[in-house]
């Protein structure tokens, strides 16, 4: 797959104009984390982007805005992040007690550079269910590792496909 940049129009963003390593950028955007069937997961308005070259943006969301039970620490999986550091996934909680995998991950002790994200955790969206920022559904990041957040606000094309692995 070739690496073309999409010019962005007015008003959205490219996320080949994101830096590397990544930014941090506080958001007061209104965002909400819900199941397929509707049951709230997690709804504030004091997300914390993290913006990277060719990624669209992770959604971080306080842990205090997560619906109580909704997330259990998960055991079975541990990345690391060149930038951020360890990564600790979670598994959804649903009504009736079933449990989705690895819906999402934080950074328990992230390196100095990503501290206002402890304390955050960010959502696979299709994964978790359906994930929203001002009321309009987030597209998932291409492929299944990452898991950045595709709005009207940004253009790629985006890292994740087949044939972007060494973008």
């Amino acid at each position: 797959m070739a690496r073309r940049r999409i010019e962005p129009g007015p008003g959205p963003e490219s996320v080949w104009d994101y830096p590397r390593p990544p930014a941090l950028r506080p958001v007061d955007n209104h965002v909400r984390v819900e199941t397929g069937d509707g049951v709230l997961v997690a709804e504030t308005s004091h997300a914390v982007q993290v913006l990277e070259t060719s990624h669209p943006p992770g959604w971080y969301l306080p842990k205090d805005c997560i619906a109580d039970g909704r997330l259990r620490r998960s055991d079975a999986r541990s990345t690391v992040c060149e930038w951020k550091g360890r990564a600790t996934y979670w598994d959804l909680v649903r009504p009736d007690g079933t449990v989705v995998p690895q819906v999402g991950w934080s950074y328990e002790d992230p390196t100095p550079g990503f501290a206002a994200i402890a304390g955050h955790v960010t959502f696979y969206p299709e994964r978790v269910g359906r994930c929203l920022v001002n009321g309009e559904p987030v597209e998932p990041q291409p492929g299944d590792f990452y898991g950045g957040w595709i709005t009207p606000d940004v253009v790629g094309p985006f890292k994740g496909s087949p044939g972007t692995m060494f973008w």
